[in-house]
């Protein structure tokens, strides 16, 4: 990571966007980069509730070894197996089981888990880390920001800026974890990689504010967006009125 962008970054993200909160990354690692191997949780967890620590500053370290979620060990690489009964627990639950109605039926499940790709990450470390807190040997994959309506605008405006197609950036169906880690990190090798909204998952919405999605962006482009930032929209009069009601809110 070049500590000249990462500053660059941070100047940028002062001007336009004021007091909003900094975006947070993930790389894969084979050793910890300096973050803190995360303690597994007793009992059920989820991986977007244990990411508020990072979103505050925090470097977060996880192996498939210290994650409590069976769903986040697949989506983010750790494993290609789900929980027994996954299909109707996803579905329309079963004698043993209540279903989180997800999913129309149990084979509807099955099909859908069938077409996911297998990160492969076994054996390696996935480092979070907030963005001010890269150093010189991080080489962050993913961009992930915390965003409310207002940046969220500003950050899918921003992505766009050089594209023809309306379609670069989509909303894919999966668990919270899925759409900040699983399905940008599947967009990194693509020719003209897409950025990720998400956070619609309704088991993870408790552990973000009601009024925040996300939007998760391969590295590889937002350092496009870096680099062409003072030509877009974000001059203009039309965004300094919606930056002066970022800092008010």
């Amino acid at each position: 990571m070049e500590l000249k962008l990462k500053d660059q970054f941070i100047a940028l993200w002062e001007k336009y966007f004021g007091e909003a909160e900094l975006p947070i990354v993930f790389f894969y690692a084979e050793g910890t980069a300096g973050a803190e191997k995360n303690e597994k949780p007793k009992g059920r967890s989820c991986l977007i509730c244990e990411l508020a620590k990072v979103r505050n500053g925090k470097s977060l370290a996880y192996t498939g070894d210290n994650l409590a979620c069976m769903g986040a060990r697949r989506y983010l690489g750790f494993s290609n197996t789900m929980r027994p009964g996954f299909e109707y627990f996803l579905s329309c639950g079963n004698e043993t089981m209540e279903g989180e109605r997800y999913i129309r039926t149990p084979e509807m499940v099955e099909v859908f888990m069938e077409n996911q790709a297998d990160l492969g990450k076994k054996g390696q470390h996935i480092i979070f880390k907030r963005w001010d807190g890269l150093e010189e040997n991080d080489h962050p994959e993913v961009v992930i920001f915390f965003a409310t309506p207002d940046v969220l605008s500003g950050l899918f405006t921003w992505a766009n800026f050089d594209q023809t197609d309306p379609n670069t950036m989509f909303t894919p169906f999966g668990a919270g974890c899925g759409s900040i880690v699983h399905y940008p990190y599947l967009e990194i090798t693509k020719e003209n990689p897409r950025a990720v909204i998400g956070m619609f998952d309704p088991s993870a919405r408790p552990c973000v504010q009601a009024n925040v999605l996300t939007f998760a962006v391969p590295m590889v482009r937002f350092e496009k967006m870096i680099a062409y930032a003072n030509e877009t929209f974000l001059i203009t009069p039309t965004w300094e009125t919606v930056r002066k009601r970022i800092n008010r809110s």
